[in-house]
């Protein structure tokens, strides 16, 4: 370990952002001969491969993982060091990953609170679930807000709101004279739904697969925005989270059959400290804030 060189991690945690040689090798205007040596030289001294090739594609391995965390954390304890010793404090932001939906309709009351001290800068990054779990354990994130069906045991998590589910549907349509909506109740009908392999999907259709009720996809979209304007156009009737924005001319009906959805907040094992520990307390002190904005 005591071979480990800071170029060579810092080579590594580059090309382990997309397993690739020749596109890492122009981002650090090297050739890619020597990125080669490089990583082989860093996988020796850690003693372990740091990825495996299968087929035509590169997988970069646990230890990989684990080392390109290592080298992101030092990357930044560096840039931290020399802002300090530059101007005594750091401006450095906090970087916040979250979903596209999480900053429309959860978030904003925490993130105008946050920028109400103007303590630290705020940096946002919209990434959805595997995304966002994948920026804060590459160290590009400092906190991560996601939908989770089971906490991570490598990250840290708590848990921030509920939301449960909603069918949006036009004010005149026949099934808004229904105080909630029963999966039964949408038998034959046309829904906006995302494309398929979608988590909000493979739900929805699993649900109506189990309770045995037809259905069928009228549009493909994505994103509750997009979802409930073709709502509002007539398109179709689509299933979307509580916490959505209505438009006028759209209504929505509760349907209890369907599972209320677990947002948690999430971070490194080792926990954040600083400007990123002030922003977690901020957000779970406005966790269910978007209740009383809508």
């Amino acid at each position: 370990m005591r071979d480990l060189s800071l170029d060579a991690l810092a080579a590594f945690a580059e090309f382990a952002e997309d397993g690739n040689f020749s596109r890492a090798a122009i981002r650090l205007h090297i050739s890619q001969p020597a990125l080669h040596t490089k990583i082989a030289k860093l996988s020796k001294s850690v003693g372990t491969p740091l990825y495996v090739r299968r087929g035509r594609t590169i997988e970069i391995t646990e230890a990989g993982r684990r080392v390109q965390r290592l080298a992101r954390d030092m990357a930044a304890s560096m840039e931290m060091f020399r802002e300090d010793m530059r101007d005594g404090e750091t401006t450095r932001p906090v970087v916040l990953a979250a979903g596209e939906g999480a900053f429309l309709y959860l978030l904003g009351p925490a993130i105008r609170a946050h920028l109400a001290h103007r303590r630290h800068a705020l940096q946002l990054m919209t990434a959805d679930g595997t995304a966002a779990l994948d920026a804060v354990r590459a160290g590009r994130a400092h906190l991560g807000v996601a939908c989770l069906d089971a906490a991570p045991r490598d990250l840290d998590t708590a848990p921030l709101t509920r939301v449960g589910q909603v069918l949006a549907l036009p004010k005149r349509h026949p099934l808004a004279a229904k105080r909630s909506i029963r999966l039964k109740d949408l038998a034959g009908a046309g829904l906006i739904v995302p494309p398929s392999g979608r988590p909000h999907r493979m739900m929805l259709s699993q649900m109506l697969q189990s309770a045995q009720v037809p259905w069928h996809a009228a549009v493909e979209a994505s994103g509750w925005e997009v979802m409930l304007h073709l709502v509002k156009l007539g398109m179709g009737l689509a299933v979307v989270n509580a916490c959505c924005r209505i438009p006028a001319g759209v209504v929505t009906r509760p349907m209890p059959e369907l599972p209320a959805l677990q947002y948690t907040v999430f971070s490194r094992k080792e926990g954040v400290a600083g400007a990123a520990a002030t922003l977690q307390s901020t957000l779970l002190a406005h966790a269910d804030a978007w209740m009383m904005s809508r």
